[in-house]
C-alpha cells in the first residue's frame, strides 16, 4: 500500500514534495493509517485534532489516544477543543454540518498561523460511495454524483483510490491499534446505514463492485468537464457582467433547447435551491425574484438579473456634517471648496455652498420623490420617471442614492443635479460634490 500511495501522489501531487502537510486524524481506523503511512514519506508533517466534545468521556479518550501517539513517534500536533452543540444551536446548523464548519475552518487557520501548506484527510473509496449513495437517495444533478473531490483548494485527499478493506489489512498487518467511533455502530445516521447495510450488500451481489464504482465515476468526471466547458461556451453568449450584478439575455436563453439546465449549471453555486420558481422566472412579469441566502434572481423586462442581496435598509439616512470632506458609506463621496466650476458630469456636481442646509442626508429613493432637474428652472419631475426615461432597470434603481439638503433634492447620485443648488452669478462659495 505504501508503495501505491507513493505513485498515486507522484502521479497525482507532484506539488506536494517538499510541502509542509497537516494530517487531519481522529484517532480512528483511516487517519491512524495515513499517519502510518506518511510518516514513512519524505514529507514535513504534523497532525491536527478536533474533539467535538460530542460523546463525553470518549472524545477525550479519542484526544489522548492521538496525543499520545504523536508523543511515541515523534510527530508534532495541534488539538483544538469546539462546543459543537452550542454552535449549531446558535447557527441553527444540523450537528454534522456544525462539526464540519469547525473543523474546516480550525484548518484554515492553522495553516495561515502555522505556515504549513496543505490540510490532508483521509477519505478512501467506500466513503466515496456512501457519499454518491446519499447524495443520490436525496436527488442530485451531476455534481452530486461525481464524488468526493481528491482536492479542493488547500485540502487533499490521498487515500481516495483505497478501500476501507485494504485500510484495515494494511493495519492489521502493520500492527497499528486505532480507536473505534462508537457513534459508527449506530444506524441513527443515514450514511451509518448504506455503510452497514447497503454497500455490504451491492458487494455480496458484484466481488467487484468497488473497482466498477470507480470506473463509473471516472465516466461522470469526464461527463462533467464537458458539461462545464459547454457551459461556459453559452454562459459567453447569454451573460454579461456588469457592475451590479450579472445579466442572463432571456431572447438568446429561450433559444437554447434545454435552457433550465444552463440555468442550473450557472446557479447552483449561488446558493438556489427553489428551482421550479426559478424555470418560472422566464417567462414570468418583471419585477419577480427568486431570493437565495446571500444572492437574488429578478426578472426584469428581457433579462435575469444575479445580484448580492442588498443588506441596506431602503429607509436607512446617512448624515453628513458641514465640513466634512470625506464620505465611504454607503458610497464614496467627497466635498470641497473650488474656485472655478466646470460642466457638471454623471459624478461631480457643483453647487452653492450657501444654499445647503447641514447635516445634509443620504437615503435611498421613495415613491413620490421629486425635484428639478438642472438646467429646467421652476420644472419639477418625479424621480421615478427620471429612471424611466433613464431606461434604468429594477436592479439599478434599488441602488440609486440620493442627496438631500432637508427636505430638498441636492443630487440624484449619479444621474441628476437639482436646479435649485446651482451655481448662479450671486454665488460666493463653490462645493463641488464627487462620486469616487
Amino acid at each position: 500500500m505504501l508503495d501505491r500511495l507513493k505513485n498515486h501522489i507522484a502521479q497525482n501531487f507532484p506539488f506536494l514534495e517538499n510541502k509542509k502537510l497537516f494530517l487531519a486524524i481522529s484517532g480512528g481506523l483511516d487517519s491512524i493509517v495515513m499517519a502510518h503511512l506518511f510518516s514513512q514519506l519524505n514529507h514535513t508533517i504534523a497532525l491536527a485534532h478536533c474533539n467535538f466534545q460530542l460523546r463525553g468521556l470518549e472524545s477525550f479518550e479519542d484526544q489522548n489516544f492521538v496525543q499520545d501517539y504523536a508523543e511515541a513517534n515523534a510527530i508534532p500536533i495541534f488539538v483544538t477543543q469546539f462546543d459543537t452543540e452550542a454552535f449549531a444551536k446558535d447557527y441553527k446548523l444540523s450537528t454534522q454540518v456544525a462539526a464540519r464548519d469547525l473543523r474546516y475552518n480550525w484548518f484554515y487557520e492553522l495553516l495561515e498561523t502555522e505556515n504549513f501548506d496543505y490540510i490532508l484527510t483521509a477519505h478512501h473509496a467506500d466513503d466515496n460511495i456512501e457519499t454518491f449513495l446519499i447524495n443520490l437517495s436525496r436527488g442530485t444533478g451531476l455534481e452530486g454524483l461525481v464524488g468526493i473531490p481528491a482536492q479542493n483548494d488547500k485540502i487533499i485527499r490521498p487515500l481516495l483510490p483505497f478501500s476501507r478493506e485494504e485500510i484495515a489489512n494494511y493495519a492489521h498487518e502493520n500492527n497499528i491499534r486505532w480507536r473505534e467511533d462508537s457513534s459508527n455502530a449506530s444506524d441513527k445516521y443515514l450514511r451509518n446505514k448504506i455503510r452497514h447495510d447497503f454497500v455490504p450488500l451491492l458487494k455480496e451481489l458484484n466481488p467487484q463492485f468497488i473497482t466498477s464504482f470507480k470506473k463509473t465515476q471516472s465516466y461522470l468526471q469526464e461527463a462533467q468537464v464537458m458539461v462545464e466547458d459547454a457551459s461556459i461556451m453559452v454562459y459567453q453568449q447569454v451573460a454579461r457582467q456588469e457592475e451590479e450584478g450579472i445579466y442572463f439575455d432571456l431572447n438568446q436563453l429561450r433559444k437554447l433547447p434545454n435552457y433550465t439546465s444552463y440555468l442550473y449549471q450557472w446557479l447552483h453555486e449561488f446558493g438556489f435551491t427553489a428551482w421550479d420558481d426559478i424555470y418560472d422566472l422566464v417567462e414570468s412579469q418583471s419585477g419577480k425574484h427568486v431570493f437565495s441566502a446571500e444572492f437574488r434572481l429578478l426578472k426584469d423586462r428581457d433579462s435575469l438579473i444575479l445580484s448580492p442581496l442588498n443588506l441596506n435598509n431602503s429607509t436607512e439616512e446617512y448624515f453628513i456634517d458641514a465640513g466634512v470632506e470625506d464620505v465611504k458609506i454607503p458610497l464614496k463621496l467627497s466635498f470641497s471648496k473650488v474656485d472655478d466650476l466646470y460642466i457638471p458630469t454623471n459624478t461631480a456636481i457643483f453647487v452653492d455652498a450657501d444654499k445647503l442646509r447641514f447635516p445634509l442626508v443620504i437615503r435611498k429613493w421613495n415613491e413620490g420623490d421629486s425635484f428639478q432637474p438642472f438646467g429646467m428652472e421652476g420644472k419639477s419631475k418625479k424621480v421615478s420617471k427620471l429612471f424611466k426615461d433613464a431606461k434604468l432597470s429594477l436592479l439599478e434603481k434599488e441602488n440609486i442614492w440620493i442627496l438631500w439638503s432637508e427636505n430638498t433634492i441636492v443630487w440624484i447620485v449619479g444621474l441628476r443635479q437639482d436646479e435649485r443648488f446651482r451655481v448662479d452669478v450671486k454665488t460666493r462659495n463653490i462645493l463641488k460634490i464627487e462620486l469616487k
